[in-house]
């Protein structure tokens, strides 16, 4: 029906946000395209970068594999993702050439890291460039100009969803998905003190609370001139 891309920074951002989501997409027949900017090659305290960039693709492939999501690679490291730079545009706007998406997800501008914040200003401005068609990045033609949703922040942080995904029959499969990040899970526990599968399901209960079910997951849209739609994208 659609071809929804999510854009996040890191193997694990989507499981946390809006993986319930993506699941009722796809299961209404939706293209599920998860593309995760970086390797998250930083984010553990004992494994060594080149070890754990390897260790993260195959966690993300695994829990790719269990939602029959499209996984793809944006080709960056942690805290190696510039939205003030030409190179880093580029290797968005190549992927948004590439699926050419009905709607795109990606990270909330007010996100708490500056991946995050960066992900969301490169997703913004690739957007357009990628409806360009004389702009080369070596991919030909062009995508067209499409709506972005903005997933939660972690735990919600100043955020105020304006669009709610009731994702109570997935969430156990969202979770599912997120466990196979072991390699987060220890990292939140031993650096954070937090049992991550936890939190995020009491996110979810804590947006099911505020639109009437039992788990959501929430979003607002991007509002400028020509991201404006009349259909309801998300599920």
């Amino acid at each position: 029906m659609y071809t929804v891309l999510v854009i996040s920074c890191h193997p694990d951002d989507m499981e946390i946000a809006c993986a319930g989501t993506l699941l009722k997409c796809k299961e209404r027949g939706d293209r599920v395209v998860v593309c995760h900017l970086s390797s998250g090659n930083q984010g553990h305290e004992i494994i060594m970068p080149d070890e754990l960039t390897e260790m993260r693709a195959k966690e993300a492939k695994k829990s790719g594999e269990l939602a029959g999501f499209e996984v793809i690679w944006g080709g960056f490291d942690d805290l190696e993702i510039y939205d003030n730079n030409k190179e880093s545009r580029d290797k968005v706007v190549r992927v948004i050439k590439q699926v050419d998406p009905d709607f795109i997800i990606t990270h909330d501008p007010n996100d708490y890291m500056p991946d995050h914040v960066a992900t969301s200003k490169l997703v913004f401005d690739a957007c357009f460039t990628a409806t360009l068609p004389h702009y080369d990045v070596g991919v030909e033609g062009k995508a067209r100009l499409t709506p972005i949703y903005y997933m939660d922040t972690l735990c919600g942080v100043n955020f105020q969803p304006t669009e709610y995904v009731d994702v109570t029959p997935y969430i156990d499969k969202k979770l599912e998905m997120l466990n196979c990040h072991e390699s987060q899970i220890v990292w939140m526990r031993d650096h954070d003190g937090i049992d991550f599968p936890d939190m995020v399901k009491t996110c979810c209960r804590y947006r099911g609370f505020q639109c009437g079910a039992e788990y959501a997951e929430g979003f607002t849209q991007c509002q400028v001139y020509l991201k404006g739609t009349t259909k309801r994208y998300l599920p």
